[in-house]
């Protein structure tokens, strides 16, 4: 008897999150190896609370524009498993609803999740296919080139800083001296490092990007701020908002972790801000893309959507044909120009709760600008523009029923 699918999303989420479960609930419903496809509410929290929407009940034409669609379209959450009650709660749900197969979609937090579900389903010797399907905007996932996710948030990054420079470059005379932009990127400087894209069609954006890779030095912060106002006549600035001193202490510190340990940051645009008032006495204008950098679909990079939507589907092929499970779907780059790459899987237990920050090859001598060979990697996923739906002038989303299964407990 074939068995059902439970597909699930996890931590915060991007342009592409919903390419990818477009990926994986259109490969589900066509195969014959899965009978209903359910998708979580909320992410491993809909698990716990029986919540479960059955997508073999939507619409075609809803489930193909969900690959255009922002935001966690089942909603997502930040819940750690770590008490065997949890464990049996959600192993309870799945064998009411005759689950065979898992998959978590999400970053490092969400993959140590998808592993511990992985081994007490090895320990209790119940049937059970796991995958972990990568995503995060932070790009700082191990063993896979790149995480679906990125590219896009990289591409909307280069195109704010590269316009918001051109605005601060026609007021720098008489106003506004610099401009500085916050990246989000939890422990890695993927996302700000990003902004150095713009530089090739406009050499004065971001000529400053702090990465917290480098320790935080504020006298040098401020002589190259300086330095960039009598050589331009203004300064152009992308901030991490990882930013750590020589302590290794965050200069944004929030005061609390989430549910994984992992530490609140505050908003470093502002301390930033403040200190170039401060001692330098110049005007600054300061910006906090936030939610904006990671849900800004209308600018989604078209290798990053399609990345998104393959391995979402690869993940699906490869547990209902083969018998492998505890895995998570990567991404092996074959060349950067033209971009080839190709889809292999990687043990979850080597990818759980590891971090993969910017090499040292790819910042600069200066520490405040990236390598020609950070260009060639990040380049190509940037490419292309994806598709967009309108409706009276704005995107078009996808309107699921989201009609919820039976409880069963």
């Amino acid at each position: 008897m074939a068995k059902n699918l439970v597909y699930a999303q996890s931590g915060g989420v991007t342009p592409v999150i919903n390419a990818s479960a477009y990926g994986v609930i259109a490969s589900a419903l066509n195969s014959d190896s899965i009978y209903k496809v359910y998708s979580a509410k909320n992410g491993i929290q809909g698990v716990l609370d029986e919540e479960l929407f059955v997508m073999n009940e939507e619409r075609k034409a809803e489930i193909e524009k969900m690959a255009y669609t922002p935001g966690g379209i089942f909603g997502s959450c930040r819940v750690k498993i770590e008490t065997e009650e949890q464990l049996n709660r959600i192993f309870s749900v799945f064998k009411a609803h005759n689950i065979g197969y898992f998959l978590y979609n999400g970053g490092n937090d969400s993959m140590e999740t998808a592993f511990v579900i992985f081994e007490y389903a090895k320990k209790i010797g119940y049937d059970l296919k796991v995958f972990g399907i990568p995503k995060t905007v932070d790009n700082d996932l191990l063993h896979t080139d790149h995480c679906p996710g990125y590219g896009s948030a990289a591409k909307f990054t280069a195109t704010a800083i590269l316009e918001a420079t051109r605005d601060l470059k026609s007021m720098s005379t008489s106003s506004t001296k610099v401009f500085l932009m916050e990246s989000m990127g939890r422990h890695a400087g993927w996302l700000a490092a990003s902004a150095a894209l713009s530089q090739e069609v406009e050499e004065s954006a971001a000529t400053v990007i702090l990465m917290p890779e480098v320790a935080f030095s504020k006298e040098r912060f401020l002589k190259r701020v300086e330095e960039e106002i009598i050589k331009r006549g203004f300064c152009s600035i992308v901030a991490s908002e990882a930013l750590r001193d020589k302590k290794g202490m965050f200069l944004s510190d929030a005061g609390y972790t989430d549910s994984f340990g992992n530490v609140q940051l505050g908003k470093i645009s502002s301390v930033l801000e403040q200190m170039i008032k401060d001692e330098l006495k110049l005007k600054i204008h300061a910006a906090l893309p936030d939610y904006l950098q990671r849900s800004s679909r209308h600018i989604a990079s078209l290798t990053d959507w399609q990345d998104a939507i393959e391995v979402g589907a690869r993940a699906v092929l490869w547990m209902s044909k083969d018998d492998t499970s505890g895995k998570m779907v990567t991404i092996v780059r074959d060349m950067d120009q033209p971009y080839i790459r190709h889809f292999d899987t990687v043990e979850l237990s080597t990818v759980a709760g590891g971090t993969k920050t910017l090499p040292a090859d790819f910042i600069d001598e200066t520490g405040y600008n990236v390598t020609e060979k950070f260009i060639n990697y990040a380049r190509p996923l940037i490419i292309g523009e994806t598709p967009n739906q309108y409706m009276y002038g704005v995107p078009m989303y996808s309107k699921l029923k989201y009609c919820l299964e039976e409880k069963r407990l």
